[in-house]
């Protein structure tokens, strides 16, 4: 299991204003990025590693641009 104390979460940028539907992400741990749904702080996190986050943002990037 992974430790989340001291999480620093923050709204990510690309939730918009989209009904609540918010994912929120905590970058500042070491070694772990991990991501909860906004509406549900209490409720259960993803947690990945950096460069696996960073490619999955990267990933995501690149699919926006061929649209």
């Amino acid at each position: 299991m992974v430790n989340l104390t001291g999480a620093q979460w923050r709204k990510s940028t690309r939730s918009g204003d989209n009904g609540g539907e918010c994912v929120e992400v905590a970058d500042n741990l070491t070694d772990i990025v991990a991501v909860r749904d906004s509406k549900d702080q209490a409720g259960p996190a993803l947690a990945f590693r950096p460069y696996t986050w960073s490619a999955f943002v990267r990933g995501v990037k690149a699919a926006a641009l061929v649209r």
